[in-house]
């Protein structure tokens, strides 16, 4: 079922997660609904917990999410939780989760040319950048 929006009339997923497996719809979903119930319709609290519940077990990988080999934070900023984490994102790139050598792999199926120079943060804020390039296309694409 789609999330709820503000009049209680159900909306659209998210356009990452529209071409996203299955399961981190169904993730995303149910998450939010739950979270809107437990929060007293605090919305943006509930789309936090829904987002943070998907970053969980998915990263971004170009326009869409794929499962991750293991579950867990992807990020320092997920690792410590709540609204006032700090540290980087990396926008659902797997930093924590994944060795250097893994973040140069995925970058190079991205297509992208990253020196072995880089360190995981770096490495992991241009996958970010082509992950967002992906997601403006993909988005244009589709109007």
């Amino acid at each position: 079922m789609p999330a709820k929006g503000k009049k209680g009339e159900y909306a659209e997923l998210p356009s990452t997660l529209e071409r996203s497996p299955k399961k981190a719809q169904d993730t995303y979903e149910k998450t939010l609904e739950n979270a809107e119930q437990e929060y007293g319709g605090d919305e943006e609290r509930a789309h936090r917990v829904a987002w943070a519940a998907v970053k969980h077990s998915f990263e971004k990988v170009g326009d869409h999410w794929e499962a991750k080999d293991h579950r867990g934070p992807s990020d320092p900023r997920a690792a410590e939780r709540g609204p006032n984490a700090s540290g980087p994102s990396y926008g659902g790139v797997d930093v924590e989760g994944k060795t250097k050598e893994q973040l140069l792999d995925e970058a190079r199926r991205l297509g992208m040319h990253v020196s072995t120079h880089l360190t995981k943060p770096e490495i992991a804020a241009e996958i970010e950048k082509a992950n967002k390039r992906a997601d403006r296309a993909a988005r244009a694409k589709k109007r």
